[in-house]
């Protein structure tokens, strides 16, 4: 009986650190960032990612040439930035994705959300769930491109794993 349940334990254990390492990291615009520069497409950039909960988006920008509003969709769709919900100004922006549904960002200086400088992320209702850590707050990390990268990569995965099983087999071994 008491195997059994160390089993368990381990099983857990394992599960846990690879559900952990799910998270993915997107750069808005890959290497061009957020920018008016060049007309880049957020559209077609936002609809060739798989968003899941749990995500987590950059924008990285000149923050005295731009900014990033999260607006509602009737604002998104107006490019109106009377009324944004959240107004983001640093010049790298770190948001992360905590529910399902869509998430509206455009730029508030005038003239560059009409001319393209605004992105939809869209997360479906029956999208796979990563699990972001428990209360941390998000760090503004520097990706090189919009690739998602979980944030050990499949080796790290399995590395997790292992360490994970190492560590529970060293602790029931000795106790």
């Amino acid at each position: 009986m008491a195997f059994a349940q160390k089993a368990t334990v381990i099983l857990l254990l394992v599960m846990v650190s690879l559900d952990f390492s799910m998270t993915a990291v997107y750069k808005v615009g890959d290497s061009t960032g957020w920018t008016t520069l060049g007309n880049y497409n957020y559209t077609a950039w936002a609809l060739s990612k798989t968003f899941r909960v749990g995500d987590i988006i950059v924008f990285e920008y000149h923050k005295d040439r731009h900014n990033v509003l999260r607006v509602t969709q009737p604002n998104f769709q107006a490019c109106n930035a009377s009324f944004p919900q959240v107004t983001y100004n640093s010049g790298n922006d770190s948001i992360l994705i905590n529910k399902t549904g869509h998430h509206y960002f455009i730029c508030g200086f005038p003239g560059h959300c009409p001319i393209g400088q605004k992105v939809d992320i869209h997360i479906p209702n029956k999208s796979s769930v990563a699990t972001a850590p428990f209360g941390s707050p998000v760090a503004s990390p520097t990706p090189k491109s919009s690739a998602p990268y979980p944030s050990k990569g499949l080796l790290g995965n399995l590395g997790m794993a292992v360490l994970a099983l190492c560590f529970c087999v060293s602790v029931f071994v000795y106790y």
